[in-house]
């Protein structure tokens, strides 16, 4: 590279970095798999659910369809059977009477295992000390939801829900050397 293009670039980094702002030029990602806006909406949805009553239409008009809602997976009897089977711990007569339905209707019986969030990973902190490798700072925001809805004849026989709410996490990874942290162990397996 030439010194008057090299002292270009340099120049164009500078202008674009004070023009941007630090922050701004600072790593971010969103990972969204479910058509639901929020935990609430979500719950709502499962919890609209009338066992013994509500059907494959009801399902499809709150947006649950393996077909169209991502990261859901489809349960058959053998997985239902292992998740609920009676243990020495746990009676028949303790399960829910939905559930003894399914489990007693066989291949009648299928399962759909929803799991749906929305998480925000945005990097904060001091643009130079990020870049350098000194010290990253993450902050992870955001909700995990997870149902579980068992039908028989396409009926829902039973649903429950749970999750997280709200996520909040906040990972800070600080190294003394920044960018040469890496370089003792890579000379040491590469001579």
């Amino acid at each position: 590279m030439k010194p008057c293009t090299h002292r270009s670039a340099v120049l164009l980094l500078a202008l674009t970095l004070l023009l941007s702002g630090c922050a701004g030029l600072l790593p971010s990602g969103r990972s969204e798999t479910t058509p639901f806006q929020n935990f609430n909406e979500a719950s709502e949805a499962i919890e609209s659910l009338v066992p013994m009553q509500s059907d494959l239409t009801a399902l499809n008009r709150l947006g649950l369809d393996p077909a169209k809602q991502p990261n859901t997976l489809i349960l058959t009897h053998s997985d239902i059977v292992r998740r609920f089977v009676p243990s020495a711990l746990l009676k028949r007569e303790d399960l829910d009477p939905g559930v003894l339905r399914c489990l007693e209707a066989v291949n009648d019986c299928k399962g759909w295992e929803i799991n749906a969030a929305r998480i925000s990973k945005v990097r904060t902190g001091n643009f130079l000390t990020d870049f350098t490798n000194f010290s990253r700072r993450t902050e992870t925001t955001g909700w995990r939801f997870n149902a579980l809805i068992l039908m028989v004849k396409d009926v829902v026989v039973f649903r429950s829900w749970g999750g997280q709410p709200r996520l909040n996490e906040l990972d800070v990874n600080t190294n003394p050397l920044g960018p040469f942290q890496d370089l003792g162990p890579y000379l040491l397996t590469n001579p």
